[in-house]
């Protein structure tokens, strides 16, 4: 059975019957996970071996663990400073700041990959314009080069301990203040501006080969009436055409408000699948998936299938056994400092 472009949520800490059979479905491709979903270090892998041993190839296991305020799992777990606190230093020492991002880059990603989690949603390439609270101190930096290299100091830790990077929001979410999750953001700025502006750190990663990106519930009119998940303008022409960019292309979740313009749940994912999006997440919204599952015809892409697969995590350790390694200790330091360093309003 191959992989199908939705990824599903589930509501508790252990599969149910009917969670089983929906993650059966041949249009299911993935899980994300929840704090909710998570009790104990012992419990979370239980059902991830669990998640992963109802199909070949296995589901992907995601979960949003960027840090600060996005940090969906702590007990255990090393508490991750936001991304602004690696900027910061940045701005103080440079090397130090790019050492410090691609060891908390290792340390995110290989204490998921130890609980068998493939892939968390990191790092944040949007540019801080100081406008937006849903980016805020998620950003990296305010300047393009600041992101650009602290984000790929960040990925190159993260494929260091063996998970693939996936950098959101695509063109750039930094630049309104209006939060997707809750209305459809507007940014009216001409795509001259964008394109040297907020998409340049996409495009260096894209370089250094980014295998995944999630897009924006936003609108850019300049360019695009729709919103850049479900444009093909943005996906097929922008990303795959003039970026070449060749990874996993994530919408982003189909029950936000930022998706609500595009109709009902199985418009919305028609309309991402057509635009050029690889896998959809769906959250909180069992009723938007079954329906998905009941309406959405048969959809089968090769590559698609290909990127997908490519997005499964490697480790073959415990997260018992990796704390006992002086490199975790090292890096768990160094994170450590950061979070608690003096002056460094982390919010």
């Amino acid at each position: 059975m191959s992989l199908g472009p939705l990824m599903i949520d589930i509501d508790g800490i252990e599969l149910s019957a009917e969670d089983r059979e929906v993650l059966r479905h041949p249009l299911v491709g993935g899980v994300i996970l929840f704090t909710r979903n998570f009790e104990s270090i012992e419990q979370l892998a239980a059902l991830v071996r669990d998640i992963h041993a109802l199909r070949t190839p296995r589901l992907i296991v995601a979960v949003d663990h960027e840090g600060g305020r996005v940090q969906r799992f702590r007990q255990g777990f090393t508490v991750l400073p936001p991304a602004a606190a690696y900027g910061r230093l940045y701005d103080e020492d440079r090397q130090a700041g790019l050492a410090a991002a691609e060891q908390g880059g290792w340390l995110m990603a290989a204490e998921c990959l130890a609980l068998g989690i493939d892939i968390s949603f990191a790092p944040i390439l949007d540019l801080d314009h100081g406008v937006s609270s849903i980016i805020g101190d998620r950003a990296f930096h305010r300047s393009i080069d600041g992101v650009a290299q602290l984000a790929g100091a960040w990925m190159r830790g993260m494929k260091r301990a063996g998970m693939a990077a996936t950098g959101k929001h695509f063109p750039g979410h930094g630049g309104i203040a209006a939060d997707s999750h809750l209305e459809l953001p507007v940014d009216e700025r001409d795509y001259v501006t964008l394109r040297q502006r907020d998409m340049v750190p996409f495009e260096r990663l894209i370089r250094n080969r980014l295998a995944a990106i999630m897009m924006a519930h936003v609108v850019y009119p300049a360019v695009d009436s729709l919103p850049a998940s479900f444009s093909p303008r943005w996906i097929r022409s922008e990303l795959r055409q003039s970026l070449d960019f060749q990874g996993a292309v994530f919408c982003d979740d189909l029950t936000m408000e930022g998706a609500v313009v595009i109709g009902d749940y199985t418009a919305r994912a028609r309309q991402a699948l057509e635009a050029g999006c690889d896998m959809l997440p769906v959250c909180n919204r069992r009723e938007g998936v079954i329906e998905i599952l009941d309406r959405l015809v048969e959809h089968d892409d090769p590559a698609s299938q290909l990127r997908l697969v490519r997005l499964h995590g490697r480790a073959d350790y415990t997260l018992e056994a990796l704390q006992a390694r002086p490199e975790w200790r090292e890096a768990h330091d160094v994170v450590a400092r950061l979070d608690n360093a003096p002056g460094l309003d982390l919010g």
